[in-house]
């Protein structure tokens, strides 16, 4: 039986993906940063009803090295970022490889989300892959006040152009479930997307300063012997598919989660 974890190949493809521009159409082009579209392949019932989204930035004043570490650093992402609900690691699968959980506020009337993810990194010398994905995990079913949504591939690929400037990739392909219709989904993506890598380069600006007063030799995800998470063995996850989960719908729900809550 094959592992569930990501190989080689996988980052090479998302890699060509993410460097590609057969097939994807430029939807959004300001101040040093591109949204494209992927157009599928498959027209009609066949093709996905999610868009593949992918979003490019240039960064002149931040190290990739920097913005690696800020899309690591579980404590630090409770610093910036201001949509989470609740963030946390779960267990280690390998030595680049874990699964964790997120939840985030959703604008009313729509429910808030939440997703089980693998996530696995590899580091070159010249370039920093991330890639994700949904799972499912037994001890982490959906929960009754939230939506799981389903990421079918998301990750970032980052490119040093100089030592303290970068090529900032993300790509992502995720299905919010629920009952949003799909051109919604679609349309609201191309907007949040920018606003997504707007906060991130935010946070890579103040990065240095906060990791200085929070434990700044601790980085497991650099230093693997630094990691005390529980192993997992991957055999035990599964990849969780879009449609095995059902629809709610939203309109009745009366329990949405105010922002305030999160505070």
């Amino acid at each position: 039986m094959s592992s569930i974890l990501p190989d080689e190949a996988m980052f090479a493809d998302f890699k060509k993906q993410c460097l590609s521009t057969d097939n994807w159409v430029n939807k959004y082009d300001k101040h040093g940063m591109q949204v494209w579209i992927e157009v599928p392949a498959k027209k009609g019932h066949d093709a996905p009803k999610v868009h593949k989204i992918k979003c490019k930035m240039a960064i002149t004043d931040v190290s990739a090295a920097t913005m690696y570490d800020v899309l690591h650093d579980s404590k630090y992402r409770k610093e910036w970022d201001p949509t989470m609900l609740e963030s946390f690691d779960i267990a280690r699968l390998s030595a680049n490889a874990d699964v964790g959980y997120y939840s985030w506020i959703c604008p009313k009337p729509v429910t808030n989300r939440d997703v089980v993810s693998l996530r696995s990194w590899q580091v070159t010398d010249d370039e920093y892959i991330i890639i994700n994905f949904s799972v499912k995990h037994p001890k982490y079913p959906p929960r009754s006040n939230l939506v799981r949504a389903v990421s079918i591939l998301t990750g970032y690929y980052i490119k040093p152009t100089g030592p303290n400037s970068c090529t900032f990739i993300y790509l992502s392909q995720a299905d919010p479930k629920g009952s949003l219709p799909k051109v919604v989904v679609n349309t609201a993506s191309k907007i949040v997307a920018p606003r997504v890598l707007k906060a991130v380069h935010k946070a890579g600006q103040n990065y240095l300063q906060w990791k200085e007063q929070n434990s700044p030799d601790h980085k497991p995800w650099l230093y693997p012997e630094q990691n005390t998470l529980p192993m997992m063995d991957p055999a035990e996850l599964s990849i969780q598919r879009a449609d095995s989960l059902e629809n709610v719908d939203e309109n009745s729900n009366g329990d949405v989660q105010d922002s305030e809550d999160s505070n």
